[in-house]
C-alpha cells in the first residue's frame, strides 16, 4: 500500500512541477505589441542608423552580425519561393506543429541560433553588414507585399499569413538575443 502511495505522490508531484515549469516558461515572452513586421522593420531601420563597425559587432553569438541578418532573411524568403529541404511529414504535424503553437503562444521562440536552415546556401562571415540588413528589411517588406500562396515551413508545416508573420518576427527576436546592444 506505501509502494502505491508513493508512486500516485510522485506522479502528481511530477506533473504539478512539469505544469509549473510551463506556466513559468509561457510567461516570460516578448511584448505582444512587438511582434508584427511593422515594429520590426522600426528595429531593423533604427539599426541601418549605426556606424558599419558598431552594427557588425551587435552579435556575440557564433555567427556575426551579416550571417544573422542574411539566416533570417533566408528564412523570410523561402516562406515565399520554397524551403529547400523539408523535415518528414510526420514531424511537421507533430513535434513541428507543436513548437510552433507554443512559441505562439509564448510570443518567443527558442532554437539552436547557429543552425542553419537545411540545404539553404552557406552562410558567408564575409558578407557586408550593412548588404546583409537591406536584405533582411528588404525581405520583410516583399512578405508584407506578397499575395501569392505561401510555401509549407520546412518544420512547422503549412501556415497562413499571420502565423508566418509571427514566425519570422520571433525568429528573429531569438537571434536578437546574441546581440549586445540592441533591446
Amino acid at each position: 500500500m506505501q509502494r502505491r502511495q508513493f508512486l500516485k505522490v510522485s506522479v502528481i508531484g511530477a506533473a504539478a512541477g512539469l505544469t509549473g515549469a510551463g506556466a513559468l516558461w509561457l510567461s516570460k515572452g516578448n511584448d505582444p505589441t512587438q511582434l508584427n513586421i511593422t515594429a520590426l522593420l522600426a528595429k531593423l531601420n533604427q539599426l541601418t542608423m549605426l556606424p558599419t563597425e558598431q552594427l557588425a559587432g551587435l552579435s556575440i553569438g557564433k555567427w556575426n552580425s551579416a550571417e544573422v541578418f542574411t539566416h533570417c532573411a533566408q528564412s523570410v524568403e523561402f516562406s515565399m519561393s520554397g524551403f529547400p529541404e523539408h523535415k518528414s511529414a510526420l514531424f511537421k504535424q507533430t513535434v513541428g506543429a507543436l513548437a510552433f503553437t507554443a512559441f505562439a503562444t509564448k510570443g518567443a521562440m527558442s532554437h539552436d541560433l547557429s543552425e542553419p536552415i537545411p540545404a539553404a546556401p552557406e552562410l558567408d562571415r564575409s558578407v557586408d553588414v550593412n548588404q546583409a540588413l537591406a536584405r533582411l528589411i528588404h525581405s520583410l517588406d516583399d512578405f508584407q507585399q506578397y499575395q501569392a500562396e505561401l510555401a509549407p515551413h520546412f518544420a512547422y508545416g503549412k501556415l497562413n499569413k499571420a502565423d508566418y508573420e509571427l514566425a519570422h518576427v520571433l525568429h528573429f527576436y531569438n537571434h536578437q538575443q546574441t546581440f549586445t546592444q540592441m533591446s
